[in-house]
């Protein structure tokens, strides 16, 4: 087991802190989840979101590229579709 340190509780505006020694190496700014389990209070460091890149920047960098054009598909129609078609055809 780590080193073990104490603390107090706080009131803190309509809330209640906790304040976290720095001896335990917690970063600034991170969400927790906080949980009673048989009487413990549990500290669960909350996952951090992927961060996401902005290309938005990356335009015109790469003149040389062309998009491709859009690829042409045909599908079959749904039977559905061929149901429906028929049946207004034959005046139903």
């Amino acid at each position: 087991m780590g080193k073990v340190y104490t603390t107090r509780s706080f009131k803190s505006g309509n809330s209640v802190a906790i304040r976290m020694p720095a001896g335990l190496g917690i970063e600034p700014d991170r969400e927790w989840i906080a949980e009673w389990v048989d009487g413990d209070l549990r500290l669960h460091a909350k996952e951090q979101p992927r961060r996401k890149i902005d290309v938005s920047g990356f335009a015109g960098k790469a003149p040389w590229l062309k998009p491709l054009p859009p690829e042409l598909r045909e599908f079959e129609e749904r039977p559905s579709t061929i149901a429906a078609r028929e049946k207004a055809e034959s005046g139903e």
